[in-house]
């Protein structure tokens, strides 16, 4: 199937009484520009087979055609999905595409297509984009298992080797990268589990002048930072995170230009239809019911993240948060983000041992109630993980400590269930059992 399949997000059955002026669009277009949630409230509402105000679940993996000469057509590409065509649940599915298309606008990006998995997202993009032989160049400071995938398996499987770098050493990063070998420039918006925050616009420019394609990992930043309007090429993401906010769901996206969705979804060359990581119409399903309430989610777990952070760091704790004045990358944020969503739901507590770190997190879940142990972000009550023995354990001692991993690195990801007075109080109670302790000097 070519690139004749044209996969778009522009809507093609609207109900005639919900179409407005052509100069509306345009203002809401430009509307959409700056705001992910006036994006998403101006893309395309999937309504019932029956009217329905929530979309039917299309769960059929195969589909019927009235005529043999439409089989053919589809196959040949000359029919496909943007005319209400499908073939194979593996390909397309109208539900999964019904979600794509408000990632899509979440993002602010032309196309996108909605995987498995977060790793299934990142994995087939950078198989599309990188053949045997091929470089990639990558932040230092990246999930566990993007840089095992990085830096052995691809290698292995794939002959496609990967140099890490320092992104905020843009020299670094530009001198890393083989003209006419390297194809991307991969890195997080926000570093996990460091919550370093990248210079999206500047390496962009650096990759771009070179003819490279950056993609972002944007899992620890729905909402509060849109890469592809800041200069990127790809957005990914792992939806299992802050877009589910469920704990209950694994899911991808691959957010990009058409072109490149298409190409993923070529019957002779593509890595989503060819590897199969589909999603199933029923999670997409759930997923589309979630999004619409993202922004009101982020917008408190960022909020309460930044109270959280600014009380620690008065009591003395050594907080990473990108919100607080003193983090290297403060004026940075403030510069690219989307002001109404704050600086992110994840703060680092640094108790330098793993000792006091489990210490901490034994103590806040067991007797504080406080959260729960545990790896993933996003969801509804705190989540509480060591990150060097944890999410980061892939890496060997060196790569952490180039990653700035401390092996007391605890990583919270802030709920906001009950108020954000009860719960603090179940923090504080716990800090001054671990200060009583002396667990908490350095």
């Amino acid at each position: 199937m070519s690139d004749t399949l044209l996969f778009t997000t522009t809507p093609k059955r609207s109900r005639s009484d919900d179409t407005g002026s052509g100069d509306a669009k345009k203002l809401s277009s430009a509307a959409n520009r700056h705001d992910p949630a006036a994006a998403l409230a101006s893309a395309r509402h999937e309504f019932g087979e029956h009217g329905g105000v929530n979309m039917s679940i299309e769960a059929s993996a195969t589909f019927t055609v009235m005529e043999p000469e439409t089989m053919r057509r589809m196959f040949s590409g000359e029919l496909g999905p943007d005319g209400d065509y499908f073939i194979y649940s593996r390909h397309f599915n109208p539900t999964v595409l019904n979600l794509s298309r408000l990632m899509a606008a979440l993002e602010g990006t032309e196309a996108a297509y909605c995987t498995a998995s977060g790793m299934s997202a990142i994995s087939a993009v950078l198989l599309q984009l990188c053949s045997n032989g091929g470089h990639i160049v990558a932040s230092r400071a990246l999930y566990g298992g993007t840089h095992a995938l990085l830096r052995h398996f691809l290698p292995r499987a794939c002959n496609i080797t990967t140099s890490f770098v320092d992104v905020d050493d843009v020299e670094m990063v530009e001198k890393a990268i083989v003209e006419g070998k390297t194809k991307v420039l991969y890195f997080e918006s926000v570093s996990n589990p460091t919550l370093r925050v990248a210079n999206v616009p500047e390496l962009s420019r650096v990759a771009h002048q070179k003819g490279v394609t950056v993609v972002v990992d944007n899992t620890f930043a729905p909402m509060v930072l849109s890469p592809a309007r800041l200069g990127a090429d790809v957005v990914v993401h792992s939806i299992s995170k802050f877009i589910s906010g469920g704990a209950d769901i694994i899911a991808g996206v691959v957010c990009g230009p058409a072109s490149l969705v298409n190409s993923m979804m070529d019957l002779h060359q593509g890595t989503l239809m060819l590897l199969g990581p589909t999603m199933n119409p029923k999670v997409a399903f759930e997923l589309s019911e979630r999004i619409p309430h993202l922004g009101l989610r982020m917008k408190e777990h960022c909020h309460r993240a930044l109270v959280f952070a600014t009380r620690l760091k008065n009591l003395g704790f050594k907080v990473i948060y990108p919100g607080l004045e003193d983090h290297p990358h403060n004026e940075l944020l403030k510069s690219m983000y989307n002001k109404e969503y704050g600086f992110g739901g994840l703060l680092c507590i640094d108790m330098e041992t793993e000792e006091r770190a489990n210490w901490l997190m034994h103590h806040l879940q067991n007797h504080g109630q406080f959260g729960f142990m545990a790896v993933s972000l996003g969801y509804y009550e705190t989540l509480m993980s060591c990150s060097g023995s944890s999410t980061s354990s892939e890496m060997d001692p060196e790569e952490k400590a180039l990653a700035g991993i401390s092996p007391g690195l605890v990583r919270m990801s802030v709920g906001y269930i009950g108020t954000l007075e009860q719960k603090w109080s179940q923090l504080e109670k716990a800090l001054i059992r671990l200060q009583e302790h002396g667990l908490n000097k350095n």
